[in-house]
């Protein structure tokens, strides 16, 4: 198990030292005038020099990329014109739009999107594994084929539609739910939860969809191995071998799905946050992109890729839980 640890950690760091090199090359790297796209339309020439100077444009790709990584791990000094401001590691640089630090900036909407992926996965997982499970149980009945239409129809649909129905509906006319707005879990865990409900319940019922469908055929081909014809022959009961076999056998497809999604969600809950009004990464990635401000979204593009990164390797931690084969390979 150790061997294992090790190798997925070595895997992890490889992968995130690539992810930073392509990232840096395609921001950095790109023709045209990186100084100007940085500081924006906005900027005087004198400004855009500055901007030049402080990313050592005139440095070859190699060094300034090794500065780039310097400030990730020790920090960096940032010259403001009239002063030398320090930023601490990790430092992803400075943002030329609002004079913020970008580690800064993204600490203060990680909590939101934090938040935001965190319950809408246990949602999620909820009802797309719960369903799943059941349409495997139930194959070939009247049940079976509603839940299968049930999960197409929400595969189809984008989660503004289902936010914005949920929204008119519940907020709206029902008045169940107070509209959206997000509330520190320090400040209230009950707000917090309650503000969030509507967002969690609009990101899962489009994602449980595909989960359950996966679900339900991992099940199927599980249930149709020859071990599990041997329980039934033995007489172990129907319930038993889906909860104690069957599902076991058909986590390792969901668990996979799920470190993608969860790693995802913190650079793709775009449509989620606007929506909603959640100042989270995503809704703040949006705005980077409209301003061209490039430090803030290579920042949040490379904490994206750590999330995924770090999700995809619990998943394999998971997997070696769930099945010690894979300890082995």
């Amino acid at each position: 198990m150790t061997g294992f640890l090790l190798r997925r950690l070595i895997g992890a760091v490889v992968t995130l030292f690539a992810i930073s090199v392509i990232i840096y090359v395609v921001f950095y790297a790109a023709p045209g005038n990186v100084a100007q796209i940085t500081c924006g339309p906005r900027c005087s020439p004198a400004q855009v020099q500055q901007v030049a100077e402080q990313l050592r444009l005139d440095d070859p790709l190699y060094v300034r990329y090794w500065d780039f990584l310097q400030g990730i791990f020790v920090g960096h000094d940032y010259s403001t014109g009239t002063a030398v401001e320090h930023c601490d590691a990790p430092c992803l640089g400075l943002s030329y739009q609002s004079d913020q630090q970008v580690t800064a900036l993204i600490a203060a909407k990680l909590p939101v999107t934090g938040s935001l992926a965190l319950g809408a996965m246990v949602m999620w997982l909820i009802l797309g594994v719960g369903t799943g499970v059941l349409s495997a149980w139930r194959r070939g009945r009247v049940s079976e084929r509603v839940l299968t239409a049930v999960t197409l129809a929400g595969t189809a649909t984008p989660v503004f539609v289902i936010g914005l129905l949920l929204m008119i509906v519940v907020c709206g006319q029902l008045q169940w739910l107070p509209f959206p707005q997000y509330v520190d879990f320090a400040d209230d865990p009950t707000q917090w939860a309650w503000n969030l409900l509507l967002p969690w319940l609009s990101l899962a019922l489009i994602e449980a969809a595909k989960y359950a469908r996966l679900t339900r055929s991992s099940m199927l081909e599980t249930l149709a191995d020859d071990h599990v014809r041997t329980f039934r022959a033995y007489g172990v009961g129907e319930r038993s071998i889906i909860g104690r076999h069957a599902l076991r056998g058909a986590l390792a497809p969901v668990i996979a799905l799920t470190a993608n999604d969860f790693g995802s969600m913190f650079g793709g809950a775009v449509l989620s946050e606007t929506l909603f009004g959640l100042p989270g990464i995503g809704r703040e990635l949006v705005h980077a992109v409209k301003v061209v401000d490039l430090p803030v979204v290579v920042g949040m593009v490379m904490v994206t890729g750590f999330f995924v990164v770090l999700a995809n390797a619990v998943a394999d931690v998971l997997y070696a839980v769930a099945d010690r084969r894979v300890v082995l390979a």
